[in-house]
């Protein structure tokens, strides 16, 4: 049960800053047990998952390729967020523990939202790749290189560790004299800064600027991409080599469909009818770990790449070890 909480008016005094804030996420949720049992195998899942697609990319010398440096930081970006989330989800859950020191939830604020945003740049950059690798084949080594590839990741990074911490740090000049009751599970800076009773208009801007940066032009590009893949699939005089060509592609759409589809239709509803804040905080918990746990998913299993270099690894680690008891055995 979330008590009714309220920031201690001083007189005189128009900055407050409070000790804690409370979570008021899956308090009133029926059967919310079972929900959590579901996202507790989903971690665990994702963790696995993602580790297991990081060590195959890392072991085996065939996926040092920049197009695997992309899966690898996605992979990486997934597992940071999910931990950055959903341990601190069960906390509050099983130790009944709805507060959170208000420096600590800037610090929590401010990780979930780095690794979101770099899932969503990661797509930007795997984008990138698969349009030189169709629009312009003949030139794609010389294009999509280890250090091209790696500078974009470094300058996506870079990039959004500073614009994330920008928007938290804005945070810090808001007074908070009303609730201190945060109508979500984690600390979400939307829920919090509304609770704000001062000026907040360089909040929201800085706002608009973020949700542009990190969600609408992500998306704008990736769809432009796919209209220069489109074009030049279309004059592919060969309907196998289309299918072939549209191959490659079709496991990065999935991700794209998995990430930005669930915040679209999540908003969406919020802005043309009523959503039930339990309906949001629901959805809003799946668009954040449902990604993380297909992704290694769909790159493992869909990639033949990977598939093979799994066998091929597993083949030659068994022949080594077969090898090396015969020594044994032979001395």
């Amino acid at each position: 049960m979330i008590p009714t909480v309220k920031a201690a008016t001083i007189s005189n005094v128009t900055f407050v800053r409070p000790a804690k804030f409370y979570f008021s996420g899956f308090s009133n949720i029926p059967h919310v047990t079972y929900f959590l049992i579901f996202l507790c195998f989903a971690y665990i899942m994702t963790v696995v998952g993602n580790v297991f697609l990081m060590s195959v990319i890392y072991l085996v010398k065939t996926l040092h390729t920049p197009k695997y440096m992309i899966v690898f930081n996605l992979a990486l970006a997934d597992l940071c967020g999910s931990t950055a989330l959903i341990p601190k989800l069960f906390e509050t859950f099983l130790f009944d523990r709805s507060d959170i020191v208000y420096e600590d939830c800037l610090s929590h604020m401010f990780f979930v939202y780095l690794f979101v945003d770099v899932q969503s740049w990661t797509l930007v950059i795997m984008a990138y790749d698969r349009f030189i690798a169709i629009c312009f084949p003949l030139r794609y080594h010389s294009i999509v290189t280890k250090p091209a590839v790696a500078a974009m990741l470094l300058f996506a990074w870079v990039f959004l560790l500073s614009l994330i911490s920008c928007l938290v740090g804005l945070l810090d000049r808001l007074s908070f004299c009303g609730s201190l009751v945060i109508q979500s599970f984690f600390c979400d800076h939307g829920p919090i800064y509304h609770l704000a009773c001062n000026d907040k208009s360089l909040n929201y801007i800085f706002v608009f600027i973020f949700v542009i940066t990190v969600f609408s032009f992500p998306l704008i590009l990736i769809a432009a991409t796919y209209v220069c893949i489109a074009i030049a699939l279309s004059r592919i005089a060969s309907g196998e080599e289309r299918v072939k060509a549209l191959k490659t592609c079709t496991s990065h759409l999935i991700l794209v469909a998995l990430f930005f589809l669930p915040f679209l239709g999540t908003n969406i509803a919020a802005m043309t009818s009523y959503l039930h804040p339990n309906a949001r905080i629901i959805n809003s918990t799946l668009t954040h770990i449902i990604p993380a746990l297909l992704n290694p998913i769909i790159y493992s299993l869909k990639s033949e790449e990977v598939l093979n270099s799994i066998k091929k690894f597993w083949k030659n680690n068994r022949l080594s070890n077969i090898i090396l008891s015969e020594k044994v055995t032979s001395l």
